[in-house]
């Protein structure tokens, strides 16, 4: 009765704010907001960072459009989303099993779990890698009771806010209060960087402006300035590196434009919205909070993290990879990362270092071989301990070979080898300490990729929540809702023993394999929703406002499938692409199936 009181209350408030003006609405719909910053803080987390920082790298400023677009598509697609919910009232899950095929609904879902549990470790390992650079000095780095504990710690605290999202009324403002100030912290932190950077005029709006004009020629062409530097080489090298780049540029592209809206967002949207009892007459409040509490959020922060990458790293490195000393090269942030880099370059290209790589090439075999037998014998511990042992030599090797020859290289080569090293927020700072200041540097960045990792371990472990008692069949259950939230978490925790090595690999592989399949077959399905006159009944739009939305959510399927068809394509190239392969013709076929029998249910049914 309590929480009906509060809708009645929340309804007279956006009826009394359209009677007295614009002004008055904008401030009642950002009272009342709540949903759309639970997608902030989920896409403003691990994967949104590191995309944004290789963006950066590898393209400058120069394709600022492109996170553009893909929350354009994102908005347009959860707007759809959020109309057919509160028009209907029905749980999408139901709905979808029940009016458009039981098979996409149960994909939906269970790869929404998937995702939920592989992609929360990552968010732990950001979290531990934010206190430990930032604020211990890397002290932490070899403690696993560190790592354990800090883990723990930050699981107890996000289960308590989840705990306080599922309440009502005053509660349920606190934790909406809570999340906008966390989603404020990412904002000021990295908006931050680039207004210093403006004032120290080292970035101009003409730069920032024309990277937000699409150039679809970026698909197959590096950036301007490298290459510049890919054209000093010679050409066979100019093909070796330009392949490699444009290769890697690829990836980057589609990671951006799959991380601006995800498969769990599409199934925590409908479900946060029912949970706070909106229905129809909210869906201008729905629509405001998409764009102001979602989309604003996630162009200022990834833009502004993209040109701060871009000034620090594009077509650059540091001097210490560039010096003629083997021992200063060492020395460089860049070259653990550089060195395997380096190494298969010189492998592919430079004979004249043939001797030295013998040994490389031996453990490279060596590896291959253990790798192939491991493929087979995943459960083998002793087979993966040699692999790892081997692993460490051929990087103990490679370090010393590399700092060797590294000298020898062009500088313009040694910069290329960066371009292809993925960087962290930690390189970020160190490389704008001369800016910010070391301090400053440090509690900037570590509290923005803090912020962003914790409140998106908030956000994972509710969409568990909801996923998990719908899975059950008892939506209204808190008890289950804990019960995944808190699932989620504990996997979370334990991201030391999962996220690393030939595991990680895997996980990697299952979530964005099956989260870029069924991102665009979700999408699909909510188009066929928007259009199915049984579900929508009077609601259904009509006339020209159904061509919109039907142009509007063409749009985003379009974007989804390109991204999805592309991440497949390329996960086909590595040693998973037959798995890739069969997953996604397994799934397609049943979806077949299930489209069939539910075409055939619903001629029986008809008169």
């Amino acid at each position: 009765m309590a929480n009906e009181n509060k809708i009645v209350a929340d309804r007279e408030i956006l009826i009394e704010a359209h009677r007295n003006g614009a002004v008055a609405t904008f401030f009642a719909f950002f009272r009342l907001s709540g949903p759309g910053w639970l997608q902030a803080a989920v896409t403003l987390g691990g994967g949104s960072l590191a995309s944004a920082l290789y963006l950066g790298v590898l393209s400058g400023t120069s394709m600022l459009w492109l996170q553009l677009v893909a929350i354009i598509a994102g908005v347009i697609m959860l707007s759809a989303i959020a109309y057919v919910t509160l028009s209907t009232g029905k749980r999408p899950y139901q709905a979808i099993n029940e009016y458009i095929n039981p098979v996409l609904g149960v994909g939906w879902i269970v790869a929404t779990v998937l995702a939920n549990m592989i992609w929360i470790m990552p968010q732990f390992s950001l979290c531990f890698d934010a206190i430990n650079s930032n604020f211990a000095d890397n002290s932490l780095s070899e403690n696993q009771s560190a790592k354990y504990g800090i883990s723990i710690a930050l699981f107890m605290l996000a289960g308590s806010l989840v705990f306080l999202s599922s309440k009502k009324g005053r509660l349920i403002r606190l934790f909406d209060l809570f999340l906008k100030l966390v989603i404020g912290v990412i904002i000021v932190c990295f908006v931050a960087v680039v207004v210093i950077l403006f004032q120290k005029n080292e970035i101009t709006w003409a730069t920032i402006l024309s990277g937000l004009v699409p150039d679809l020629s970026q698909w197959s062409n590096p950036s301007e300035q490298i290459r510049r530097l890919i054209e000093s080489l010679s050409e066979e090298k100019q093909k070796l590196w330009t392949d490699t780049i444009v290769a890697r540029q690829r990836e980057v592209m589609i990671s951006t434009a799959a991380t601006a809206v995800g498969l769990n967002m599409t199934f925590l949207l409908p479900y946060s919205l029912l949970a706070r009892g909106w229905d129809k007459p909210f869906s201008g409040l729905a629509r405001f909070d998409l764009v102001t509490g979602m989309a604003i959020p996630f162009v200022l922060v990834t833009s502004c993290i993209v040109i701060a990458s871009a000034y620090s790293f594009h077509g650059k490195t540091d001097e210490a990879l560039l010096s003629g000393d083997s021992k200063v090269v060492k020395t460089s942030m860049f070259f653990k990362e550089a060195a395997p880099i380096i190494r298969d370059y010189i492998l592919k290209q430079d004979q004249q270092f043939e001797s030295s790589l013998v040994a490389i090439k031996a453990l490279e075999a060596e590896i291959k071989v253990l790798r192939d037998k491991l493929d087979k014998n995943w459960f083998d511990k002793e087979l993966a301990a040699e692999l790892g042992k081997k692993s460490v030599e051929l990087d103990s090797e490679t370090n010393d070979v590399v700092s060797r020859i590294a000298p020898e290289l062009s500088d313009e080569e040694k910069i290329l080898a960066t371009v292809l090293v993925k960087p962290n927020a930690n390189q970020l700072a160190k490389s704008l300490q001369p800016f910010l200041g070391d301090k400053n540097a440090n509690l900037v960045f570590g509290a923005g990729a803090l912020a962003m990792g914790f409140s998106t371990i908030i956000i994972l472990m509710m969409i568990n929540g909801y996923a998990i008692r719908e899975m059950v069949g008892k939506p209204d259950s808190q008890i289950l809702f804990m019960i995944g939230a808190c699932a989620a978490g504990i996997v979370g925790i334990c991201y030391p023993l999962f996220w690393g090595g030939v595991s990680k690999t895997w996980l990697i592989v299952m979530a964005s394999v099956f989260g870029a399949m069924l991102l665009p077959i979700a999408y699909i399905a909510f188009f066929c929703m928007m259009n199915n006159s049984n579900l929508m009944g009077d609601n259904k739009p009509k006339g020209i406002w159904l061509i919109i939305w039907n142009v509007l959510m063409a749009f985003g399927i379009v974007v989804a499938l390109a991204a999805a068809v592309s991440a497949i394509l390329i996960r086909l190239e590595s040693e998973q692409g037959m798995f890739v392969l069969g997953a996604a013709v397994t799934f397609v076929i049943l979806a077949i199936f299930g489209f069939s029998a539910k075409f055939r249910t619903s001629a029986d049914e008809s008169p």
